[in-house]
């Protein structure tokens, strides 16, 4: 009954005793120094902070680049920081993005405003699902410029017509709670958010790639 354990112990026993120079080196580069780990590759994301809580946002680099280029940009340098979600429609979409909202004595100007200049749509095969971010834009195409919106629910209807460029990967309570604001109509339609939905900032942050 003892035997095992002996010889276990007397195993290790001899492991102990062993020179350093006989255990394994660590892996060591072309110059003899210690190799370091690979360190894993990273990606961007947004993380959106509102009055109701935090949102995580995935881009689509691969389908809408410029898109995504000028979303970050634009958050990377506080644009949308203090800004609110000023239409919000049950079922649908919030829609947010304009430095117009900053300023509650400009409501009658909210949905209007851009950061000075227009982009180009990049329309995708991407759908419009619950939690897909997308472009706002009027009737050009090319007229997107800071507004944005997050699917509440599927939108076909909106599928190649609308610039989808990325996806929430966290807080889809959160996004659900904001549809979930009470709203009164703003005199065209009924989607003006009854309490302010506050975007405190959107920030830019480097995650590893799962």
């Amino acid at each position: 009954m003892t035997k095992p354990f002996l010889l276990t112990f007397a195993g290790c026993l001899m492991g102990a005793l062993l020179p350093v120079s006989a255990q394994t080196p660590a892996p060591a580069d072309a110059n003899g120094a210690a190799a370091q780990p690979t360190p894993p590759p990273m990606k961007e994301v947004a993380v959106i902070k509102t009055s109701k809580g935090e949102m995580t946002v995935d881009f689509w680099s691969d389908v809408a680049p410029k898109t995504v280029e000028n979303f970050k940009a634009l958050a990377k340098k506080g644009f949308y920081n203090g800004t609110a979600f000023h239409r919000i429609i049950k079922g649908f979409m919030i829609q947010g993005g304009d430095p117009n909202t900053k300023d509650p004595s400009k409501e009658a100007s909210f949905g209007t405003g851009d950061p000075g200049y227009k982009i180009k749509a990049e329309f995708n095969p991407r759908k419009h699902e619950a939690g897909v971010l997308s472009m706002a834009r009027s009737m050009d195409p090319d007229s997107a410029g800071s507004q944005f919106f997050i699917c509440l629910d599927a939108a076909p209807n909106l599928d190649g017509k609308y610039t989808a460029f990325g996806k929430l990967i966290k807080g889809d309570e959160v996004l659900q709670k904001i549809g979930d604001t009470p709203v009164v109509s703003n005199g065209r339609e009924t989607s003006k958010p009854a309490e302010r939905v506050a975007v405190e900032s959107v920030s830019i942050i480097s995650v590893p790639v799962k």
